[in-house]
């Protein structure tokens, strides 16, 4: 294979993804009530929600380590691209570049292109679909680097989620001025900036107002969507995922669309329940 495509594991992956030889993932750990939890095929996502529930501290997450990173550029790919959630919320980005530079030192130059996603979850899994995509139209190296940060830049994720607990106890709401009380069941229809970091967009009191507000945010924004892959990440919610993406689809169309079931670390952020939306 000419090329190897490396996700951290915020980023969740299809099953044609997984089977196609293409993509390797990079995982990262969570810790919860002293068990160290790997995010890999491994993982166990109703285990896991029961574990923080029951739990009183927050879970932590840890990045990959550069070493990981540089095991995972040694192949005979000649092309190896690198998708890790936004470095503004995670080292694994500078793990990744890190990596790139060690593999270097040892064995010399090789072209690895690290991108930073700006995003999270399914984001990154668009991504990595777009990179495949290019590669796929026989696109040079540098071209598949231009286009897909192009398509980074275009980007817009949104969210919303049962609870903020655990991205506000880990300090992933720094950029966030203030949080209105859960106790009148108001929920924040969060986003993104440009540069990644976490924002707020909006409220609504109850899940299903949020998400219509979600939904009126993302087709605000969007531009171009016969163009672009819809895709959705959901918690244990996939009839929610399903009517978010019928929305979506009915006042818009799109190329096509993804959902996928969170993987390990978009589990710890987005509890059980989250809805994730990128356009």
């Amino acid at each position: 294979m000419n090329y190897r495509i490396v996700m951290d594991s915020c980023g969740e992956m299809t099953e044609e993804m997984k089977n196609s030889g293409f993509f390797k993932q990079a995982s990262l750990t969570m810790d919860i009530g002293g068990v160290h939890i790997k995010d890999d095929e491994t993982f166990d996502q109703a285990s896991f929600l029961r574990r923080v529930a029951e739990c009183p501290d927050s879970p932590k997450s840890s990045c990959p380590s550069p070493e990981e990173y540089m095991q995972s550029y040694q192949c005979d790919a000649q092309r190896v691209y690198v998708v890790t959630l936004s470095s503004e919320l995670s080292g694994s980005y500078n793990s990744a570049e890190l990596g790139r530079k060690l593999f270097e030192e040892e064995y010399g130059e090789k072209n690895i292109y690290v991108f930073n996603s700006r995003s999270a979850s399914v984001g990154e899994t668009l991504i990595g679909l777009k990179i495949q995509e290019c590669e796929e139209a026989g696109m040079s190296f540098q071209e598949v680097i231009e286009t897909v940060e192009s398509y980074i830049a275009s980007q817009h994720t949104y969210f919303v989620l049962e609870t903020l607990d655990t991205l506000k106890k880990n300090g992933r709401l720094s950029g966030v001025k203030a949080l209105v009380a859960s106790a009148l069941n108001i929920k924040p229809v969060m986003g993104s900036n440009p540069e990644g970091q976490i924002c707020q967009l909006g409220q609504a009191r109850g899940v299903k107002k949020a998400l219509a507000k979600l939904i009126d945010h993302a087709l605000k924004d969007a531009e171009h969507t016969k163009e672009k892959v819809l895709g959705i990440s959901h918690c244990n919610c996939p009839e929610r995922a399903k009517e978010v993406q019928k929305m979506l689809m009915e006042k818009t169309p799109f190329k096509s669309s993804v959902i996928v079931d969170t993987a390990g670390i978009s589990t710890m952020y987005a509890n059980d329940g989250g809805i994730i939306v990128v356009i």
